[in-house]
């Protein structure tokens, strides 16, 4: 039976499960893994990791695939000091960069590959240690204290599109606080079964489906990676019964929904989309061939993931917002610090025990991310009259032409309702007497010409708001979580077209 007062750490947290439930399945190999077995590894990784030196505070870096020994490595990490996943896929430049801005004690990674990640870590000695497929590490064990509330669990980058990567600094109450909310909004129980799809370097896939799940005592499936074509076998095999993903994979599996509910559908209680915004055209469609309610959320490093999300029905959920604050306060701020009633344009701005109290080592950046206690997002929207919040993009991505503030996400769905239109995104680009003109690109999923697309946006944009170019591109570029960043989309097109 599952404990009623709310967890302090994360080691409290994976207290909740029962004993013999399962906590983990790993659907390649059909490994049921136990929570009394899941603890009993991450209590031993954990001493391990203080036997090879790490203490308290100190940063594990680890280069290692979704999958056992990830959830394992990352939960041992916050026991025994500070977990520090990184991106697989980085090249040897960036597993330098992250690992030195981090200072990282030692370094995972699995027991073969990541060459990268081994030869960036032998250029700055920091020791690579081994976790085999059954998380165990090989390294003397030593025991360590268990963590406090105000310990630093996690330590994650942004993601750079404004600058340098600024390091956020995750206490483990925050972590809990998190969990303890996407419990609460999506009524998750012991019962419950989540296909993890989210990678396990990013705060989506650690909190939502992972932190969230063992919170509630329910099941976590983790595959090694996405696989489309096998997406809803495994989802159907597993009896899962709801996932969190970026609109990208969920456009990738409704692209393998052909006639009929997909097998395995009728067990979903709903879905979940965090981390980017989501179509109302694919969550329509989602909803429309699935089955089950489509609940778009709205997360961020700094807020240790979850800050709104559409309810469960009966409440209502509004297609084109991120739902209602969980947990935390919302508000919308003016530039000079006012806030604003509902239904005016402005900053999101976010208080709460989830929000980060700053940056780490960044004083310039704190500075100008708080403003009277509220921590500033850099995302523009507003609030209606019922408490949703319709995010209407980064404020540093606003398109400024002559003056003319464009909304790029107003764009993106006109562009996105066009039937040939599989994808979308606007962005400003450079223009020698309004400043900035809106441009676009888009990815076709069938026949249609530039001129077509362009007069069909004509007769739905006001003429200031038409993208004046349009590129037609095999795919958008995005980073490893599946997001677009504009202006990166428009320094590539401009960089190729030079």
């Amino acid at each position: 039976m599952q404990k009623a007062n709310q967890p302090t750490t994360l080691w409290e947290l994976l207290e909740r499960g029962a004993d013999d439930a399962t906590a983990i399945v790993v659907p390649e190999t059909g490994e049921r893994i136990s929570y009394a077995d899941l603890r009993g590894r991450v209590f031993a990784m954990a001493e391990a990791l203080a036997g090879a030196g790490v203490a308290r505070g100190e940063r594990v870096a680890m280069a290692l695939p979704n999958g056992l020994p990830a959830v394992v490595a990352f939960l041992a990490a916050s026991v025994a000091g500070t977990s520090a996943p990184l991106n697989p896929g980085y090249r040897e430049e960036e597993f330098r960069f992250y690992m030195e801005d981090t200072a990282a004690r030692v370094l995972l990674v699995p027991p073969e590959g990541m060459e990268a990640a081994r030869a960036a870590a032998a250029s700055m000695n920091v020791p690579v240690l081994a976790v085999d497929a059954a998380a165990r590490l090989d390294a003397p064990r030593r025991s360590c204290a268990p963590p406090s509330a105000a310990d630093v669990a996690l330590v994650l980058h942004t993601s750079g599109s404004t600058g340098r990567p600024k390091r956020v600094p995750l206490a483990h109450g925050k972590l809990a606080v998190s969990a303890k909310n996407v419990v609460d909004t999506y009524q998750l129980t012991p019962a419950d079964v989540s296909l993890c799809v989210m990678p396990l370097f990013h705060v989506h896939g650690l909190v939502a489906s992972t932190l969230g799940t063992l919170l509630s005592g329910g099941t976590l499936v983790v595959p090694g990676k996405f696989n489309a074509l096998s997406f809803w076998r495994t989802l159907n095999e597993n009896k899962v019964t709801w996932y969190s993903a970026v609109p990208t994979i969920h456009q990738l599996a409704l692209s393998r929904v052909s006639a009929g509910r997909p097998q395995g559908a009728e067990r979903l209680r709903f879905i979940r989309s965090c981390s980017a915004p989501l179509p109302v055209e694919t969550a329509k469609k989602m909803e429309e061939s699935i089955g089950v309610p489509v609940l778009e959320a709205y997360g961020m490093t700094e807020a240790s993931h979850q800050m709104a999300s559409n309810p469960l029905p009966p409440l209502e959920h509004k297609f084109g917002t991120v739902g209602r604050a969980t947990g935390l306060r919302i508000g919308i701020m003016d530039e000079a610090g006012n806030l604003l009633e509902p239904g005016q344009l402005g900053e999101v701005v976010i208080q709460g025990p989830n929000v980060v109290d700053g940056y780490e080592n960044n004083p310039e950046a704190n500075a100008t991310s708080f403003t009277n206690g509220w921590f500033r997002t850099g995302d523009q929207g507003s609030i209606d009259a019922e408490g949703y919040l319709k995010l209407t993009g980064r404020l540093k991505e606003m398109i400024n032409r002559g003056g003319e503030k464009i909304s790029p996400v107003e764009i993106d769905e006109v562009l996105l309702a066009h039937p040939a239109v599989a994808e979308a995104v606007a962005f400003g680009v450079p223009h020698k007497t309004w400043g900035e003109e809106v441009s676009a690109a888009v990815v076709l999923g069938s026949t249609a010409t530039e001129a077509e697309i362009i007069a069909y946006c004509k007769e739905r944009l006001a003429d200031y708001k038409m993208p004046k170019t349009l590129h037609v591109l095999k795919a958008i570029p995005r980073t490893a979580t599946g997001k677009i960043q504009r202006r990166n989309v428009a320094a590539t097109l401009a960089a190729e077209t030079r």
